[in-house]
């Protein structure tokens, strides 16, 4: 998306189901002197919690700033805007927060704000011009400009969305995800199943990636699940794909009832399925 408007973009690569670490980013950061470095926290495609302490601040060591991904993990593990020194951080309304799609909350730091505020030239895209975002949400102390219609619908949902995450407090939530996921993997090695992401510290609690069985066609068992159980497993994405099964359990669904209906769907598929000898 950043090279369709323009921008130069470099790239850093971690082991698959692993992350990078805070001397391997500051090499990168010395290397490239980007204006701008993104990490997915929640990365959904291979299940990798990433670890942000200190990395705010290497970015800030070399005049960058840093923008978080945390459409899969808000909510559902520990993130500390401020104290990690994050400038953007964004999510979806659809993941841990339980609602409707359509909304992606996301907030500035006062270094991503000057940043902002001061550019000379106008952004390429209209919808995503910030400083006529920020006079139309009202935080720029100016008289507001009409800019577009708000899903308001969409907003009220959110709201009672995150009310109830307030009601349950945000550490119980993260303490809820974590237990949930530790008890979710010790069933699927309790059924002989092995995980993608092999150090326990980098797992995301909200998205769990489980090898393939070998054998088994990953596609029948995902069809097999949705048309004898109505529930969607998915395949790989990007760098996981072929290699796979993905289980999202988060928000109402990360609980001890939503665990089993998954255990038990992938036993039933397991015992159904072709399993090739060869």
């Amino acid at each position: 998306m950043a090279e369709r408007i323009g921008a130069k973009v470099n790239t850093i690569e971690a082991t698959p189901g692993g992350c990078f670490t805070n001397d391997e980013i500051e090499k990168a950061l010395s290397k490239h002197r980007p204006v701008l470095m993104f990490l997915a926290h929640g990365e959904s495609s291979t299940g990798v919690l990433h670890p942000l302490d200190g990395i705010g601040d290497l970015c800030h060591k070399y005049g960058c700033l840093l923008l978080v991904d945390s459409v899969a993990s808000m909510g559902g593990a520990p993130l500390y805007m401020d104290k990690q020194g994050i400038d953007i951080l964004y999510t979806g309304s659809q993941k841990v927060l339980n609602a409707p799609p359509g909304t992606a909350p996301i907030s500035f730091s006062p270094r991503a704000c000057h940043k902002v505020f001061s550019r000379r030239t106008k952004p390429v895209s209209f919808f995503l011009d910030l400083k006529w975002l920020a006079n139309y949400w009202g935080c720029d102390g100016k008289p507001a400009k009409y800019h577009h219609t708000g899903p308001v619908s969409a907003f009220y949902s959110l709201r009672e969305s995150l009310r109830m995450l307030a009601e349950e407090g945000l550490e119980n939530s993260w303490e809820r995800h974590r237990s949930m996921a530790e008890y979710f993997h010790a069933g699927l090695e309790d059924m002989g199943l092995k995980l993608y992401v092999k150090d326990k510290r980098y797992r995301l609690p909200t998205v769990t990636t489980i090898l393939a069985p070998p054998g088994y066609d990953w596609k029948e068992i995902t069809a097999f699940i949705m048309k004898t159980h109505n529930l969607e497993v998915s395949g790989g994405l990007g760098p996981s794909v072929g290699l796979v099964l993905r289980v999202g359990l988060m928000g109402c669904n990360s609980s001890r009832a939503g665990v089993d209906l998954v255990l038990n769907a992938l036993k039933d598929a397991l015992k159904h399925c072709h399993r090739s000898k060869v």
